[in-house]
């Protein structure tokens, strides 16, 4: 069996550095890909562009998702990625600091597993990017197939 991967799609690196942090404070020993933007992130889903060669599995376990993302936002990646066969069900996580009620509906209406807002305090914040990662890494059985 080969191991879980996470993939995070954060466009801001204090955030990135954060989350990385937080999942090693946690011993997730799980490799974790990073996309900077939402069309690098439906590249690497999809193998395209620079992903062409990619190695490790074909999807990650999860997938945690920042909305406000350049080139393509997390919603418009999460359509996109509800709409294609191959990554449907693929557990989506809406990690973001938006506190707008609009884009908790969209990203729920869009097919999102679970939103979390991102809390201002570091402590806070790790506690829950380390609950996140231990659920879907360690605890979430997949659907058969996956």
């Amino acid at each position: 069996m080969t191991a879980k991967t996470l993939l995070l799609v954060e466009d801001n690196p204090q955030d990135e550095m954060l989350t990385l942090r937080a999942l090693r404070r946690a011993n997730l020993a799980n490799r974790v890909d990073v996309a900077r933007d939402g069309q690098q992130a439906l590249d690497y889903l999809f193998r395209e562009g620079e992903f062409t060669d990619r190695e490790g599995p074909d999807l990650p376990a999860v997938v945690l998702l920042d909305i406000g993302l350049p080139r393509l936002s997390g919603l418009e990646v999460l359509e996109r990625l509800r709409g294609d066969v191959r990554t449907a069900l693929l557990p989506v996580v809406i990690l973001t600091s938006s506190d707008d009620e609009r884009d908790r509906l969209k990203s729920y209406e869009n097919g999102a597993n679970s939103f979390v807002r991102k809390p201002v305090d570091f402590a806070d914040f790790a506690e829950s990017v380390a609950r996140l990662g231990v659920y879907w890494l360690a605890t979430n059985e997949p659907p058969p197939g996956e």
